[in-house]
């Protein structure tokens, strides 16, 4: 007999960002992800009437869900903190209460004028999510903010002040491997010092050229590109064997901005690739 036993049960499953089918209906993105073989969407919220959610207790969507049998894993509202920030974002919040999603994935901000990207986290984002981190917490609903690296999350001292400036147990990240990968940072090195934190994440990859790096440089463009999983650099085994060891139980929720495919296609091969590693 065996010596080894297992630890837990892990519920790791691939869901996709709507974002690529923009000018469709939430329950024709649904049924085409559920025939596709798709657990869940990571809807745009720019995809959905929040208001209608709030006035009939999400009752449509609810049924778009049940018919499908998809679910949502997270609304997505990617935009920095402009004047309606809040004010969307509690709407957001609202909407996930109605329906149950659990989580809210979105940006922490760009760097102000004169200040650092962790000056900023630290001395300006709080003023902006305490409230909201608040509001979430009480209708149960998780904040997890995207490392785009443009954004104030570039890299892991990013992260670290993110933890300490919003140490609220409902606030994390909703994280991307591809955009610290292409900065040279350890993917699997983050996941197991930010594990706890981590409440949902983006399935994308990145295309590294050596020869295009060797002639531009570092700091310019065009060197790397945003792939399908299992089509780029990223080390999803060890990536996937990090982010289980962390206790990561929810979806890998493909993001697909791969100029080489088109959404369908994109998502299907992503889909494929991922399945073979769970």
């Amino acid at each position: 007999m065996s010596n080894y036993s297992l630890q837990g049960e892990f519920t790791m499953y691939v869901g996709l960002l709507t974002a690529p089918f923009i000018d469709q209906s939430l329950d024709v993105i649904a049924k085409w992800a559920a025939g596709a073989g798709f657990k869940a969407l990571e809807v745009y919220v720019d995809q959905i009437d929040l208001g209608a959610v709030l006035a009939d207790n999400g009752t449509a969507v609810k049924r778009v869900l049940a018919e499908t049998g998809i679910s949502i894993s997270s609304f997505a509202y990617y935009v920095g903190f402009d004047e309606g920030y809040s004010a969307r974002m509690r709407e957001i919040i609202a909407a996930a209460d109605v329906l149950g999603v659990d989580t809210v994935c979105t940006f922490a901000g760009f760097p102000e004028a004169g200040k650092s990207k962790v000056d900023t986290i630290m001395q300006v984002v709080p003023k902006v999510i305490n409230p909201l981190a608040e509001e979430a917490a009480r209708s149960g609903v998780r904040l997890a903010f995207e490392n785009w690296f443009e954004t104030n999350l570039q890299n892991l001292e990013c992260f670290a002040a993110l933890c300490e400036a919003l140490p609220q147990e409902n606030v994390g990240f909703n994280f991307d491997p591809s955009h610290l990968h292409w900065q040279g940072i350890d993917v699997v090195g983050a996941v197991q010092e930010f594990g706890a934190r981590i409440f949902h994440t983006h399935a994308k990859d990145v295309t590294i050229y050596p020869t295009k790096l060797a002639r531009l440089g570092v700091k310019a463009y065009g060197w790397w590109e945003y792939s399908i999983p299992g089509y780029g650099a990223v080390p999803w085994g060890p990536y996937l064997r990090a982010l289980r060891q962390a206790g990561y139980n929810g979806v890998l929720s493909i993001e697909h901005e791969d100029p080489t495919y088109n959404a369908e296609e994109g998502f299907v091969k992503g889909l494929k690739f991922l399945s073979g590693l769970m």
